[in-house]
């Protein structure tokens, strides 16, 4: 299973075999929110706070366009 470090507390962090670059994880040590940065080797990065408030406010139905009367 590869591994990177956290750059918050340094502590090892597992990831996926099937990780890709820009996915998100945790870190279980400390909580912080990283994004995976590379792949060759494992890169891990701290996600902005900007970034995460950016991702809870989109609308997941923004894009639907529902052509049914009764919705």
């Amino acid at each position: 299973m590869p591994t990177s470090k956290c750059p918050e507390c340094t502590e090892e962090i597992y990831v996926d075999a099937d990780t890709e670059q820009g996915d998100k994880i945790t870190c279980d040590e400390c909580g912080s929110k990283l994004v995976v940065v590379g792949l060759d080797p494992i890169e891990v990065d701290i996600v902005e706070e900007a970034e995460i408030d950016d991702y809870a406010e989109k609308d997941d139905f923004e894009s639907v366009d529902y052509e049914d009367d009764r919705y």
